[in-house]
C-alpha cells in the first residue's frame, strides 16, 4: 500500500509531467512571445489616433494584413517541412520582429500598408511548425494534454499581455512594438538553442508528397470545415460580440470587458484541471461535444438585455472552448503523415485565416438584419460543424489507430 502511494503521481506532475524537455521550450517560448503581444489588439487604435488614419484608411490596412494572414499559412505550412520546424519558427519570430518595427516607425501610408502585409504574412507562421513539433515531439497518448497546454499558455500571455498593453499605450505606442518584437526574438532564440529540428530526413520521406496530397485527403478537407466553422464562431467574440452588445442591447464598454474576463480567467483555471480527463475521451465525440456546446452558447447570446445574461454565454461558450482545446491538434497530427505534418498544420491554420476575412463580413451583414440571425445562424453553423465531425468520426479513429 505504502509504495503505491509513493509511486502515485503528484497533481502538479499528473497535469504538467512526462513530457519532453523541448516540448516545454516550446511551451516557455510560447507563453514569453504571447506576453508580448500588444500591437494587433490596439491596431485601430493606434492606426486613427497615432497616425492620423480615417477609419476607412484603417479598414483597407486591416484588410491587407488579412491578405496576408491567407498567404502565411499554406506558406508555412510548405516551409515547415522543406526546410525544417526550428528553420521556419525560429526565422517567422524574427521577420515579425522586423516586420513591427517597420509598421512601428512607418509614418506613410504607402509604408504602412506594405508593413501590415508583411506582418500579416509572417506574425503566425509558427504555428504550423509548432504544431509539427508538437506531433513529434509528443507520444499520441499525451497529445491532447500538450496541446491543452499550448492553448493555456497562449490565453494566459494573451490575457497578461492585453492588460499592460493598455497601460502601456497611454505612455506611447512605441513600447508596445519593441516589446512585440523582444519577445518574438527570444521565442526564436529559445527554441533554436532548445529545440531540436523533428523534421523527417528527405530521404524518408515519401514520393508525391505536397500539398495536392494534403487536398486529395477528404478526411482533412472535412476536418477543415470542421474547424471553418469552429473558427466562424469564435472570431465573432472580437468582431460583431463587441458591437452587438454595446451598440445594440445597450452595455457599456466597461461591462462589456468585465463579462469577456470571464473567458479568461475560466481557460486559466478550468483548463489544466480537466485537460488530462478530456485527453482520455474518444477525440472526435469530444470535439463534436465542445463545438456543441459552443454553438448553444452562442445561440443564447439572441436573448441578451444585460451584463448578467452575457456573462452566463461566455460561460458556456468557453466551457465548449475549454474541450476543444487540446483535441483539434490531436486530430491533425493524426491525419497527417510526419513528412507532411507542417502542409496539414498549414491548411488547419488556413481554416482560421479565412474566418478572419468571412466572419465580420457575414457577421455585420447579420447583424444588420437583426441581433437574432446571427447569434441563431452561428448556433446552426456550431451544430453543423458537430455533426460533420460525428461522421468522420469512423475515418478519423481509423487513422488514429494507423498512426498510433
Amino acid at each position: 500500500m505504502t509504495n503505491a502511494l509513493a509511486e502515485k503521481p503528484s497533481f502538479l506532475r499528473s497535469k504538467v509531467g512526462g513530457l519532453p524537455r523541448p516540448f516545454w521550450a516550446l511551451w516557455s517560448g510560447t507563453l514569453v512571445n504571447r506576453l508580448g503581444t500588444m500591437v494587433l489588439p490596439f491596431t485601430g487604435v493606434y492606426l486613427t489616433q497615432a497616425r492620423g488614419l480615417s477609419v476607412a484608411a484603417a479598414g483597407l490596412v486591416m484588410a491587407l494584413f488579412g491578405a496576408g494572414s491567407l498567404i502565411s499559412q499554406l506558406l508555412a505550412g510548405v516551409l515547415t517541412d522543406r526546410i525544417g520546424r526550428r528553420a521556419t519558427l525560429a526565422g517567422g519570430m524574427l521577420a515579425t520582429a522586423a516586420a513591427m518595427m517597420w509598421l512601428g516607425y512607418s509614418t506613410s501610408l504607402p509604408s504602412i500598408l506594405a508593413a501590415m502585409f508583411v506582418l500579416g504574412v509572417v506574425i503566425d507562421a509558427y504555428r504550423p511548425a509548432s504544431n509539427a513539433l508538437v506531433a513529434d515531439l509528443v507520444p499520441p497518448a499525451e497529445r491532447p494534454r500538450a496541446y491543452g497546454l499550448l492553448f493555456w499558455a497562449i490565453n494566459l500571455g494573451y490575457a497578461v499581455g492585453m492588460t499592460a498593453g493598455g497601460w502601456l499605450a497611454e505612455l506611447g505606442f512605441v513600447w508596445l512594438f519593441w516589446i512585440n518584437a523582444a519577445t518574438s526574438v527570444a521565442f526564436a532564440l529559445l527554441v533554436w538553442r532548445a529545440v531540436p529540428e523533428t523534421a523527417p530526413p528527405p530521404a524518408e520521406g515519401k514520393a508525391g508528397g505536397g500539398f495536392g496530397t494534403v487536398l486529395r485527403d477528404r478526411v482533412m478537407l472535412g476536418f477543415t470545415l470542421v474547424v471553418l466553422g469552429n473558427a466562424l464562431m469564435y472570431s465573432q467574440t472580437f468582431t460583431m460580440l463587441p458591437v452587438a452588445m454595446t451598440k445594440v442591447v445597450g452595455l457599456s464598454t466597461g461591462e462589456f470587458g468585465l463579462a469577456m474576463a470571464l473567458n479568461g480567467v475560466l481557460i486559466v483555471v478550468v483548463q489544466p484541471l480537466v485537460s488530462n480527463w478530456l485527453g482520455r475521451l474518444d477525440a472526435p465525440v469530444t470535439l463534436a461535444t465542445g463545438l456543441a456546446v459552443m454553438a448553444v452558447g452562442f445561440a443564447l447570446t439572441a436573448f441578451v438585455t444585460n451584463v448578467g445574461m452575457l456573462a452566463f454565454t461566455i460561460v458556456v461558450w468557453t466551457a465548449g472552448e475549454i474541450v476543444t482545446a487540446g483535441i483539434v491538434g490531436t486530430i491533425v497530427a493524426a491525419l497527417a503523415p510526419a513528412h507532411l505534418r507542417g502542409r496539414y498544420s498549414g491548411l488547419f491554420g488556413f481554416a482560421w485565416s479565412v474566418s478572419t476575412v468571412l466572419a465580420p463580413l457575414a457577421g455585420s451583414a447579420l447583424l444588420g438584419v437583426s441581433a437574432g440571425a446571427l447569434w441563431f445562424t452561428l448556433g446552426g453553423v456550431g451544430i453543423l460543424s458537430a455533426a460533420g465531425m460525428i461522421a468522420l468520426g469512423p475515418a478519423v479513429r481509423r487513422r488514429s489507430a494507423l498512426a498510433g
